[in-house]
């Protein structure tokens, strides 16, 4: 029994060894193969590093060698450069040497002439000389007795000469003149229609004058009152006709009447509203006129705010002729005349257009078109120039540069065509507007109109300034003024209209 756990043992013992052993081997035996795999990876990495080294030789040979020929064929190329220079340096000396020659044979002949000349003037002064001698005079004395016998003979031969010359250099000038101002005129061409003082406003139908005119007549005072228009209904069939001297306020009736019109409903307070819109709609068909305007004469480069008062010319007249149109007709003409004499065509071409810019402005404010032009267009920075050129078109001013001359010039033209101008109808809304200047002058006076070509005034008078005795005073005041400062032939009727209104909201 007991010898059976000491076999067990030797057993384990033996199989402890035997397992050693048999690790040891594998050990050796693995190692031995790690070797041999390292040897043949070294012995492979050191052919490849020949071969690297071989390539690397032979091509730092290959740029050696390219370099090599590099070198000398720039050293050949230095060669013939040199070579070059050095023929050109000669061909310089031998240019040198020739200029040296040549120098020096110039100035050898400029000193022979300027010896010669100095006998020459020696030969001179002696000859000059002996004819002073033989003749008892010198020479500036026989100089003056010559030139002053030439001037005795010749003198009236010399006046004609000179007027012939002058009256042709005149013939030309005026010639040169006549041919610019035919020129520009031909090339430029535009209808002509005078403004009446009366609009025709055509109704759909004939019922539409009865609510026009509204009870007791109430519809058309108020239309009247607020547009400062005569609104005259006769017996043209479908048909009023609105009567003003001013353009705008019979423009603004219009439009205000094709809206009452549309809209159906005609009553005061829509009257009034309807007025409003006309009068805002009409403010930027002004701005969309003066921008056409600018546009076709090309100009560019106006504020806004005069681009609206070019508008406003629009609905303004002189003599008859529409003032936009002059001004769009002179600023054509003008650049036309300024290109012909050489002068600024911008400055010139926008000097007449705004040179009627403050006949825009209305009555009420003092002061001369010109001088209100002038303030508009230095108030908005206008370039000086254009100040200039257009401050003169009536010598308020003094003609400070050639297109104030031209812009003049051009204004004339343009007044002076056959059928532009109707002095009657001016003369007629000159006095008009003075009338309407007269009355505005008084204290509380809101709006003033004037009728019925102007044989009636209806004066619009502020009712927290002016109560009912006070109007019945100023219509007399106004009618004695109209008396003393106007003259007009017939009677003018005053009415002066206080119209009193209690407002009050129920909130």
């Amino acid at each position: 029994m007991v010898q059976q756990p000491l076999l067990a043992v030797g057993i384990l013992i033996v199989g402890v060894i035997a397992g050693y052993l048999v690790r040891r081997f594998l050990a050796a035996k693995q190692a031995s193969s790690i070797e041999e795999r390292v040897r043949r990876d070294l012995d492979r990495a050191k052919d490849e590093a020949k071969s690297v080294i071989a390539t690397a030789e032979q091509k730092a040979t290959g740029i050696v060698d390219a370099s090599k020929r590099e070198v000398r064929e720039r050293e050949q190329q230095l060669a013939r450069t040199e070579e070059r220079i050095a023929k050109k340096e000669e061909g310089v000396e031998s240019q040198a040497r020739d200029l040296d020659r040549r120098e020096r044979e110039l100035r050898d002949e400029l000193n022979k002439v300027s010896t010669e000349r100095n006998e020459i003037r020696e030969l001179e002064r002696r000859a000059t000389q002996e004819l002073e001698r033989l003749a008892g005079f010198s020479a500036e004395s026989a100089k003056q007795e010559l030139m002053g016998r030439i001037e005795r003979e010749y003198r009236d031969d010399m006046v004609k000469t000179v007027q012939r010359l002058e009256q042709e250099r005149r013939e030309d000038i005026e010639k040169r003149s006549l041919d610019i101002i035919t020129t520009a005129l031909n090339r430029y061409a535009r209808s002509h229609v005078s403004e009446l003082t009366t609009t025709l406003f055509t109704l759909p139908n004939e019922e539409l004058k009865g609510k026009i005119i509204g009870r007791e007549g109430r519809n058309i005072r108020t239309l009247e009152r607020l547009t400062g228009v005569e609104v005259i209904m006769d017996e043209t069939p479908d048909s009023i006709i609105f009567s003003s001297f001013d353009p705008l306020r019979r423009e603004i009736a219009k439009v205000a009447m094709e809206k009452l019109v549309k809209d159906g409903r005609i009553q005061p307070a829509k009257i009034e509203e309807k007025v409003e819109e006309a009068k805002t709609e009409l403010t930027k068909r002004m701005v969309a006129i003066g921008e056409q305007a600018a546009l076709e004469v090309g100009v560019l480069d106006l504020p806004k705010e005069i681009i609206q008062l070019l508008g406003r010319l629009h609905f303004r007249t002189s003599y008859g002729q529409n003032v936009l149109v002059h001004s769009v007709e002179m600023a054509h003409i003008s650049a036309m005349m300024a290109a012909e004499l050489g002068a600024d065509v911008a400055v010139a071409r926008k000097g007449a257009l705004l040179h009627d810019i403050g006949k825009a402005i209305s009555h009420e404010v003092e002061g001369t078109h010109v001088e209100l032009g002038r303030k508009i267009l230095k108030k908005y920075g206008v370039d000086d120039r254009v100040v200039k050129a257009m401050e003169a078109h009536h010598e308020e001013y003094p003609f400070s540069t050639p297109e104030s001359f031209i812009v003049a010039a051009a204004d004339v033209l343009s007044a002076a065509r056959p059928g532009a101008r109707r002095d009657t109808v001016e003369n007629y809304l000159k006095r008009l507007e003075d009338l309407e200047k007269v009355v505005h002058s008084f204290e509380g006076v809101k709006n003033v109109y004037a009728l019925s070509a102007g044989r009636e005034v209806r004066v619009f008078v502020v009712p927290e300034k002016v109560d009912d005795f006070g109007a019945l005073q100023m219509a007399k005041n106004i009618a004695a003024k109209i008396q003393t400062e106007l003259k007009y032939p017939g009677e003018i009727k005053v009415n002066v209209i206080r119209e009193m209104r209690a407002v009050e909201y129920a909130r």
